[in-house]
């Protein structure tokens, strides 16, 4: 494993961090059991950053986070493991609209009894770091939210402070990390939506503000696994992110990074990591992990030799602009 500075904030987290949403359930079955020994087995590996939220199964994901770090504890383990969750804002629409209110759907009332859920959940007294899960560029002119945050911060309740982009307006946070709101932002960032080099991680490296990317595989179809014809049970969330033609085209094109991948000798998967880790913004990318195969798939491609420039030059031709990708085409 390889480690990197979070940001400015003092601590190097490891390349390949946990992404801790399928095993909180939404992607279809999921054995405890399996949860249990893939974040087992990526911590042993050295991973040291776990990716969680309150709405991933409803605090599920967090109590087998809180397990495992409990069981870890006294069996004289002695990990230093940072862990990352999320608050979702409250009833309303997803994502906020224009005209929703922030101290409505953000209200003191409901961060600090959700603050103290959270931590009910992963067995701590403070967050290592609390993320908004999602935003609005309406509310960067007074972000209420976050005065809130920096309010718990001070109080002890909270080390540091992030916000989850809104997949459909991911530069609205750019605001946030000037102003200095933000101590991390969690950004899609993947062999598709390449949109934050543009802008987004420049600023973030000049702030000193920790990157952590989701959606490196584009929920799966950049690991090369998946097919046209390909089907998800019903209530997984890929049925919905791929519904009607989506998947097809999708898979058209990451054939595509196959055949530009082919002389590097890497997997579609592997490649799709180490372009990622090309920035140096990066703090670390969470793919999701379910069992043991994935989280030594996942944790040793960062061992793996980096992509040349000619490579990454390549690569750069499959940016591909979908807009609100569930909105439509």
């Amino acid at each position: 494993m390889k480690y990197r500075p979070f940001g400015k904030h003092g601590f190097d987290c490891s390349e390949i961090g946990f992404g801790a949403w399928a095993i909180g359930g939404g992607w279809g079955a999921q054995a405890d059991t399996d949860s249990l020994a893939a974040l087992n087995r990526a911590l042993d590996l050295g991973c040291n950053f776990i990716d969680t939220a309150a709405g991933y199964g409803n605090g599920r994901s967090e109590k087998l986070v809180a397990r495992v770090l409990r069981e870890r504890a006294a069996a004289g383990k002695k990990d230093k493991v940072f862990v990352a969750t999320k608050t979702p804002p409250g009833p309303g629409l997803w994502p906020p609209s224009p005209y929703c209110q922030a101290d409505e759907r953000y209200s003191e009332a409901y961060v600090r009894a959700n603050v103290a859920e959270r931590c009910a959940y992963l067995g701590t007294d403070r967050l290592d770091l609390l993320q908004l899960h999602t935003w609005t560029r309406a509310w960067n002119r007074n972000p209420t939210p976050f005065k809130l945050l920096r309010e718990l911060q001070r109080e002890g309740k909270i080390g540091l402070i992030g916000v989850s982009t809104p997949e459909h307006d991911q530069n609205s946070v750019i605001d946030l990390m000037r102003g200095g709101w933000v101590d991390a932002v969690q950004v899609i960032y993947n062999l598709f939506e390449q949109e934050p080099a543009a802008e987004l991680l420049d600023v973030a490296k000049e702030c000193g503000v920790g990157i952590i990317v989701r959606v490196v595989f584009d929920e799966g179809v950049l690991t090369g696994k998946f097919k046209a014809d390909t089907r998800f049970p019903s209530g997984d969330f890929r049925s919905v992110y791929f519904a009607g033609d989506r998947l097809g085209r999708a898979v058209q094109r990451s054939e595509a990074i196959r055949l530009d991948l082919a002389s590097t000798g890497l997997t579609m998967a592997q490649g799709a990591l180490k372009f990622v880790l090309a920035h140096p913004a990066v703090s670390t990318v969470i793919p999701g992990i379910r069992n043991v195969a994935q989280a030594e798939a996942n944790c040793g491609a960062c061992d793996l030799p980096d992509l040349t420039p000619a490579v990454l030059l390549r690569l750069r031709r499959h940016n591909w602009r979908r807009a609100f990708w569930y909105a439509g085409k």
